[in-house]
């Protein structure tokens, strides 16, 4: 017999199948369904501890190992067999960097990129690298496909700057897109101009920042050496990855699980809504490669 004040399993058992249905229940009222199973997506993690110089600047030949390394793994081919996968001669290739003055992409990651397409037999006077300019650049106007490359950061609107942000300078009016904080920033992967031409996403995480305070703010206080590039096919996972990265380092560094001051739903949301990619850590396949110290992961 139960004491007075001990549920019997039964009573257990009802009571969690009425939980369960309430959250469902709340689920469905936020959008949130349940997303269908599919293939994987990988995400090729490689860090190596010399890639930044005295300076801080990242060190080209490393630079160049790290993306030869990330899509061998990707693809089970080494050299250029490798980036044959992703790019053919023929392409015109755009590569969407970042410009933003206080982390850039890093030239040695825009640099290593073009002479790999250069490499594959891509015409150098159709490659361009851009970020602000691309409505209007006549490479991007023509492209064929896309490089999407951009450092990981905090973010006043969007929670994080990541992949899927990247391409808003695509659109004719980039602040249409901050609504709800930036949530449905996957739709613009179905604009013309985009819609269907990445081949490859780079995630810098040599040194990205995790904690902000209003636009356009930066405090190196908040960057710090990770020397990591997360690499892959599907925006999503990468930036999902990236998201995981930052949120550990906020952990570590206020000594407790602090929440982004506005959240990184964007994410989430294309995965769940506009159904981009996986965001979801058991839809996501993560191979880390190299420098194994502080992962976070």
């Amino acid at each position: 017999m139960s004491k007075p004040n001990e549920m019997t399993r039964r009573q257990f058992t009802v009571s969690f199948a009425a939980l369960g249905g309430t959250v469902l229940v709340h689920r469905l009222a936020a959008g949130a369904a349940a997303a269908p199973a599919g293939p994987k997506s990988k995400v090729v993690l490689v860090r190596d501890a010399t890639v930044l110089d005295e300076k801080g600047l990242a060190r080209p030949d490393v630079v160049r190992k790290m993306l030869d390394d990330a899509v061998a793994a990707l693809t089970g081919q080494s050299g250029l067999a490798g980036w044959r996968h992703f790019l053919k001669p023929t392409d015109v290739l755009g590569i969407k960097s970042n410009a933003w003055q206080f982390l850039p992409t890093p030239e040695a990651v825009e640099l290593a990129l073009r002479q790999r397409a250069i490499d594959v037999g891509i015409k150098a006077s159709d490659i361009a690298i851009d970020d602000r300019g691309v409505r209007k650049h006549p490479v991007f106007l023509r492209a064929t496909a896309l490089v999407n490359a951009r450092p990981m950061r905090s973010h006043h609107w969007s929670g994080v700057g990541s992949l899927l942000k990247n391409y808003i300078m695509f659109s004719p009016d980039p602040s249409s897109w901050h609504a709800d904080s930036c949530a449905d920033l996957a739709g613009l992967w179905q604009l013309p101009v985009v819609k269907g031409k990445t081949r490859l996403n780079v995630l810098v995480m040599l040194t990205p920042q995790f904690h902000s305070v209003g636009p356009h703010n930066f405090n190196p206080k908040y960057v710090w050496k990770y020397y990591g590039l997360a690499v892959g096919a599907d925006p999503v996972a990468c930036d999902a990855i990236g998201l995981r990265i930052i949120e550990a380092k906020r952990r570590e560094f206020f000594g407790e699980d602090r929440p982004l001051p506005v959240p990184a739903k964007h994410i989430q949301i294309a995965d769940t809504r506009h159904h981009l990619g996986n965001a979801d850590p058991a839809r996501i396949e993560l191979v880390k490669l190299g420098y194994k110290n502080d992962l976070l992961l």
